[in-house]
């Protein structure tokens, strides 16, 4: 299944998220009759793919900004993103063959890091690092392992050699809320709002405090719409 993405969204969903795999952005409307046919290729062809590439869609009616940025003249429109770079495109309501093309050119042939790192164990993770000290799949696989293991100034150093994304802040958060006994408390039993509210009546004056209270928010479920509204609330006490 697609992932809609927004003008809001597409720092974390796209760019940040190519770093890791190549994302197809398929941008369409609803009144555009050929993106209604050319849509349910796309998805067919992605999932073929098994995961090695991510789709996503932009209705440009919505998010003017995600238009703009890829210069969009007509559509559908669909681009490849990896590492933050437009790699490939194409315009036009394409038969299946041709999609399949345009995305097995996405479809690099996994390193041997790359087969490391799928495996997941702890050993594997650390030879993929060994390959590769910047796998960013490696790197974030074993951070979260230690963070587990209780060895999170391991996880801290490990994370520190990859660009920041949305996972590894979590894992971060997450390392560094295991020495905050309240807030690890809080996340286990449930009862992080009491905890947040007690850290949003000092976080003005005091930078622990406010660590402790973003890395919450990061730890907490990305579809939680607490996140949003104690962002806002963190805001107005800072400004």
């Amino acid at each position: 299944m697609a992932l809609d993405v927004t003008d809001q969204t597409f720092e974390t969903d796209v760019l940040a998220r190519s770093d890791d795999v190549p994302v197809v952005v398929d941008l369409w409307a609803p009144w555009c009759g050929p993106c209604r046919t050319l849509g349910p290729i796309i998805e067919r062809v992605v999932e073929d793919a098994a995961g090695k590439v991510e789709l996503v869609k932009v209705n440009v009616d919505d998010n003017p900004q995600v238009s703009s940025a890829f210069q969009v003249q007509s559509i559908p429109a669909v681009f490849a993103v990896s590492k933050r770079k437009i790699v490939d495109g194409f315009v036009g309501a394409l038969p299946e063959a041709a999609v399949k093309e345009f995305v097995d050119r996405l479809l690099e042939a996994p390193s041997e890091a790359d087969v490391l790192t799928a495996a997941g164990d702890e050993e594997s993770l650390r030879k993929a690092l060994e390959l590769q000290p910047d796998h960013p799949v490696a790197v974030a696989a074993l951070a979260e392992l230690l963070v587990g293991d209780g060895a999170t100034d391991e996880a801290l150093a490990l994370l520190a050699r990859v660009p920041e994304t949305a996972d590894t802040r979590r894992i971060a958060a997450l390392a560094r809320l295991a020495a905050a006994d309240d807030s690890a408390a809080a996340l286990r039993n449930g009862s992080v709002e009491a905890r947040l509210d007690e850290l949003l009546e000092r976080a003005k004056d005091d930078n622990s405090a406010r660590q402790e209270f973003v890395d919450l928010l990061e730890a907490m479920d990305v579809d939680d719409p607490r996140r949003a509204s104690y962002r806002r609330a963190l805001a107005s006490r800072l400004f």
